[in-house]
């Protein structure tokens, strides 16, 4: 199987777990009342529209550029990911708003029908690590960032599929409700963090923000103990998505034939590919001790 069906397998599951999840927990919430399970329904709604945004990214990263995208179409994963974020910070002020509600008001809250709630949670998290052990696979074979990524969001949504659990049985064994709101409010807060996180990332990328500075070291390393390459400068990079584009200037020995020069910069780009196979590399040649 090719690194672009591979890819596309792990999307296409990362799609079809979410929204199994999704419908199950709809029907768990329905049956118990539990805002920790209102939080982690609202995790795996984000969890679909990100796996969603991912398919479409890895979609479009296997297409070519073409006469109206010379750099291709990867920064629509970064718009994606900026609606996301906005969608997931207002989830996550709704459930923490609700849950505030919750503990601050008088009237008892009922929690009932513990124990389908917890079945729904414990289908939830074992679907959930079948998933990430498929995507980690991929990943491993593919180097896809996007697939990494994906996995190590859903191996984080183990947390409050967990906390949903605790609640449910405090619940069921000694009446304590006020539990589900606390777990609420700390799954909103991680909800809200994730948000953050993944907007400052998308905004920064359509930002053109350089690539991140371990990138940027690493790739001066390459360079500079690249042979034949005397020099260099003007090293410049963006990310749009998860591929990196790469922009830098050259010293080599201006003495030799333009097929040597061009021998050493090919072979410069193939070292940068060989560490980043994503990457949009661009080479620039340039005489030692005669560049501008």
């Amino acid at each position: 199987m090719t690194d672009n069906r591979l890819n596309l397998s792990a999307g296409i599951a990362s799609v079809c777990v979410a929204a199994i999840l999704v419908v199950a927990k709809l029907w768990a919430l329905s049956q118990t009342g539990a805002l920790s399970i209102g939080a982690s329904l609202a995790d795996s709604a984000m969890d679909l529209m990100m796996a969603l945004g991912g398919l479409m990214a890895i979609y479009y990263a296997a297409r070519p550029p073409d006469d109206d995208h010379r750099f291709g179409h990867t920064s629509a994963e970064d718009l994606a990911a900026l609606g996301q974020s906005v969608f997931i910070l207002m989830s996550s002020g709704v459930i923490a708003v609700s849950a505030l509600r919750r503990l601050l008001s008088p009237a008892p809250v009922r929690v009932g029908q513990e124990a389908e709630g917890i079945a729904v949670m414990v289908f939830s998290i074992a679907l959930t690590a079948g998933l990430v052990l498929w995507q980690r696979r991929v990943a491993r074979a593919t180097g896809s960032k996007v697939v990494a990524a994906d996995s190590l969001h859903y191996l984080g949504d183990l947390v409050p599929n967990i906390g949903a659990i605790v609640a449910l049985m405090a619940s069921a064994a000694f009446g304590l409700t006020m539990i589900d709101s606390v777990v609420a409010l700390g799954a909103a807060g991680m909800l809200a963090l994730g948000a953050l996180r993944i907007g400052k990332g998308a905004w920064d990328a359509l930002m053109d923000r350089s690539a991140p500075q371990e990138i940027v070291d690493d790739l001066e390393q390459i360079t500079r103990n690249f042979e034949g390459v005397d020099d260099f400068h003007d090293l410049k990079t963006r990310m749009a998505g998860s591929k990196p584009f790469v922009h830098v200037h050259i010293e080599v020995n201006g003495d030799q034939t333009l097929r040597e020069a061009h021998a050493i910069s090919a072979g410069l780009k193939r070292a940068i590919l060989d560490a980043y196979p994503r990457a949009d590399v661009i080479i620039h040649k340039d005489v030692t001790g005669e560049a501008d």
